[in-house]
């Protein structure tokens, strides 16, 4: 009964996105109290379920989320789909229908998202994700053409949570990085917001006008803004000459004989710091000095960590 009830409570949400404790309750013929519980266990398992306590609150799920892609197997949906549609034909039960619907609206296509202009291909996935950064990327590209208002929980580099409603206009690929550029009705101004940080987002229904942007004022210098530039100079081992090419562009880069060596001017800081040490013995910094004796120190400390094992 209890799994009956939480698949029901699922199927029932990736449906409609949005319902209340009172009419899961109904429909599953428990308490709303069982429903808070069965809730929490979706939750633990890493079901998106956001609730919303006080007046417009309830129960969602974002539409950044759909079945995980191991699921059904190809052939077990097809069954699936196949069985009730049969079923649906001899008894016309409407909770029958209801069930095929749910699965039907969860179709899955056999290829990853890409974002096609022109001679450009885009796949907005990571490596190795389950679709789950290409499908967010989609919900956000779908609400800024079609003007719709998104509800965001947002998580920011200290780990605060912050829900807020947005009306997307943009997305931006800097860097390797996309972000949405939205109008943020909680700081009532333009704001970019890094998908990566996005933990989940809910169309809400509301079409928004769309405001005029001047493309060309576009804040995209975000990188170096509050941060201070450094002429940072590299030698380079061969074995990490591929990334430190994609990384700084191989204008940046020299090549003499067995000696490499790339310039680059840089923001200074946290997020330069690990980059370099993300490259191990690959990358040494020659200049400045200063940043060179940082990274020395980041190497003790991490080295510290492993001396007793």
């Amino acid at each position: 009964m209890k799994f009956q009830a939480m698949l029901k409570i699922l199927f029932s949400l990736l449906k409609k996105r949005q319902t209340t404790a009172a009419e899961l309750a109904a429909n599953c013929g428990v308490s709303e109290r069982s429903i808070h519980r069965y809730l929490e266990e979706l939750i633990v398992s890493g079901v998106p379920v956001d609730i919303i306590r006080g007046r417009g609150g309830g129960i969602f799920l974002p539409d950044t989320y759909k079945l995980p892609e191991n699921f059904f197997t190809k052939d077990e949906y097809a069954a699936a789909v196949n069985a009730l549609g049969a079923l649906y034909e001899q008894m016309h039960d409407e909770t029958v229908k209801s069930a095929l619907d749910k699965l039907l609206s969860q179709q899955k296509a056999d290829s990853r998202s890409m974002a096609l202009t022109g001679n450009i291909v885009v796949d907005s996935g990571t490596w190795g994700d389950a679709y789950d950064f290409s499908e967010k990327l989609k919900v956000l590209e779908d609400a800024a053409e079609h003007c719709e208002c998104l509800d965001l929980l947002y998580i920011d580099r200290e780990g605060r949570e912050s829900r807020r409603i947005v009306e997307p206009h943009l997305l931006v690929y800097k860097q390797n990085i996309w972000y949405v550029y939205a109008w943020c009705r909680k700081r009532g101004d333009f704001r970019l917001f890094k998908v990566g940080r996005v933990r989940s987002a809910r169309k809400t229904g509301e079409i928004f006008p769309r405001r005029e942007i001047d493309r060309a004022n576009l804040p995209l210098k975000f990188n170096f803004e509050n941060a201070p530039l450094a002429e940072v100079r590299f030698s380079v081992q061969k074995k990490a000459l591929p990334d430190v090419e994609e990384w700084l562009g191989m204008d940046n880069i020299r090549v003499d004989g067995e000696n490499i060596t790339a310039e680059a001017t840089l923001p200074q800081g946290e997020v330069l710091l690990s980059k370099i040490m993300s490259f191990g013995d690959g990358v040494r910094v020659l200049s400045p000095a200063a940043l060179a004796k940082e990274v020395q120190a980041r190497a003790e400390k991490l080295a510290s960590l492993y001396a007793g094992d």
